[in-house]
């Protein structure tokens, strides 16, 4: 992997979030890369539980203070970054009082879904891509973990498709048995149609549930990684369907040679 660029977009990462499948891997990953010479960047969201403090956070003025807009609204992006102890690894985080000041992740102490999770994912999505437009940094690929970094893929096939930073870039997405009950938002679909996404690519969000979401990262990644031993039926079909490279399920104790091959062979071919 030496000199490759991989863009690391995760919904979670350890050591700022406790262990899971998604953060753990999205250590994992890029640590091996790194130290096989591979450059890497890390994007994850700043959510309000991370202790700023402990992990060091500190804003990056230069990257900061641009709005993005939202469902008609201009919400301001900023981006804080830290590096991870003894790996030499930076992660940035993207950050908004509005979206992500709350301390919690995902869900409130009932475990209820925030209903704003529809606009933190957009967001996520368009301030990742942004801010690696800022950094002028065109990556070899982008590989994305957890479904509040789903909408990266679509968003950079149809959003930004005329963002010659991103012409060669490959979308490698893993999906995860980490889902959640019920939907997001049901208003979601309006609100990435209102960023000139077609309706017919996005038929799956008039109910957004977990599936729907992977299935439509699913339908805009160039190669697909199976993250957990057992995913939903559906998305095991719908992978199937896809007729695109895939790779079986790894554990983290065996992921480095076969995502390097992977990566090697059927990503970049």
């Amino acid at each position: 992997m030496k000199d490759k660029r991989i863009l690391y977009v995760s919904s979670e990462v350890v050591p700022y979030l406790p262990e899971t499948e998604i953060s753990s891997m999205s250590f994992e990953a890029p640590r091996m890369v790194n130290q096989q010479g591979g450059q890497i960047r890390i994007f994850m969201p700043r959510y309000g539980n991370i202790n700023e403090r402990r992990h060091q956070l500190h804003e990056v003025i230069r990257l900061s203070g641009i709005n993005l807009v939202i469902n008609d609204l201009d919400m301001p992006l900023i981006i804080k970054v830290a590096s991870i102890p003894k790996e030499r690894i930076q992660v940035y985080f993207i950050d908004n009082d509005e979206y992500f000041k709350r301390k919690a992740t995902l869900t409130d102490e009932d475990g209820t879904l925030f209903p704003d999770n529809d606009e933190r994912a957009i967001f996520f999505a368009k301030g990742v891509i942004e801010t690696v437009k800022k950094l002028n940094w065109s990556p070899d690929i982008i590989h994305v973990h957890g479904w509040l970094a789903s909408l990266l893929p679509i968003y950079l096939k149809q959003y930004y498709r005329d963002e010659p930073l991103f012409n060669e870039s490959k979308i490698v997405t893993s999906i995860y048995n980490q889902s959640f009950d019920g939907s997001l938002n049901k208003d979601m679909i309006n609100k990435v149609k209102f960023d000139n996404i077609e309706e017919d690519l996005i038929k799956e969000l008039e109910k957004p549930t977990y599936n729907s979401l992977m299935k439509i990262a699913i339908d805009h990644s160039d190669a697909l990684i199976i993250g957990s031993e057992e995913i939903p039926d559906e998305l095991n079909k719908h992978l199937e369907n896809s007729k695109k490279p895939v790779l079986d399920f790894k554990s983290k104790d065996e992921f480095g040679e076969a995502y390097v091959e992977f990566y090697n062979t059927q990503v970049l071919g």
